[in-house]
């Protein structure tokens, strides 16, 4: 086993340990698409708002779960995604 694999292993025992704690169904965390997210941000705005932009990303999924429209985290994650600047 790599490192890697073992590092995935103790994060997916993690989040799913995380989720029970708070009520979220693990299957439900797009860790790829929150990576690709918080590395944007890190990159091409400033690194301390990369927390910053997955605490909106769950307010939004929350709120959206909430008053009963469909969740589309890809939709959401890609709107978020609009507001941070390119580098050229």
């Amino acid at each position: 086993m790599t490192d890697l694999t073992a590092a995935e292993q103790e994060w997916r025992a993690w989040i799913a340990d995380a989720c029970a704690s708070v009520g979220v169904d693990p299957s439900d965390v797009d860790v790829t698409g929150i990576h690709g997210l918080t590395k944007d941000i890190a990159h091409n705005l400033a690194r301390p708002m990369a927390p910053v932009g997955s605490f909106i990303l769950g307010l939004a999924v929350g709120a959206r779960g909430a008053s009963g429209h469909a969740i589309s985290q890809d939709e959401l994650l890609e709107a978020l995604r609009t507001t941070v600047p390119t580098t050229s």
